[in-house]
């Protein structure tokens, strides 16, 4: 059933409260109350809980306000803790300095609706707990990181095959100006060997003729 009864009070003056059930808890709360402001020293700024029969009163001292709530035994402590802490904020944001001399129940008409639906929220709504709210936003937040990751990852694969591409096409390359060079090499040197022929055919050409103009091999009449 969760929390069934809810109360703020400044010492022994109880400002708000509201009860889900017919109970003696208005009762019980007092007493509590009368208890813990015997004992300054031991319940100031603290955070304890009494059991009476099958439910436990959590009381939440602090900023001279006592917080004190009743819930279901098997409820835990953790959630019950949270109403109060988030019932604190909602108080004194909402009266401020009119806390230090406000007489008793002043608030009581226009807080027990907050401490009604609050109430329900911590009791009924899972996103009331703050230890699972924050294990639900880390497995989201650890969702998108394995999401994140896998991109990158993805990523890196292609850039992975982008680097082997341009590795093929720098060997390609490699190969390329190798092949151009000997290629050139072969030009050079068939052009050497060209040439060469070609000077030797015309020295021949040359000879033959000058052969016949001096009337032998020799040359004889042309050195007369």
């Amino acid at each position: 059933m969760g929390i069934l009864y809810g109360m703020v009070a400044r010492g022994q003056v109880v400002l708000a409260e509201f009860s889900t059930i017919q109970s003696n808890a208005s009762v019980v709360a007092k007493q509590i109350l009368n208890k813990i402001n015997q004992g300054t020293d031991n319940y100031n700024d603290s955070n304890v809980s009494f059991s009476h029969d099958r439910y436990v009163f959590h009381v939440k001292r602090t900023d001279g306000l006592t917080l004190l709530c009743m819930a279901d035994e098997a409820f835990g402590r953790r959630i019950p803790f949270s109403f109060l802490e988030d019932i604190h904020n909602r108080f004194v944001k909402t009266y401020a300095r009119a806390i230090l001399s406000a007489p008793a129940y002043t608030m009581n008409d226009e807080f027990s609706r907050v401490l009604s639906q609050q109430m329900d929220y911590y009791s009924t709504d899972p996103n009331a707990d703050r230890l699972n709210r924050l294990k639900g936003e880390m497995t989201q937040v650890r969702t998108v990181m394995i999401d994140n990751i896998e991109k990158v990852l993805e990523r890196g694969g292609r850039l992975e095959m982008l680097v082997e591409k341009t590795s093929a096409m720098n060997s390609n390359s490699i190969r390329f100006k190798r092949q151009s060079r000997r290629y050139k090499n072969n030009m050079w040197w068939r052009n050497v060997r060209l040439t060469v022929a070609l000077i030797i055919i015309f020295a021949i050409v040359f000879y033959v003729i000058l052969a016949f103009i001096c009337h032998g091999p020799l040359l004889a009449s042309c050195w007369r």
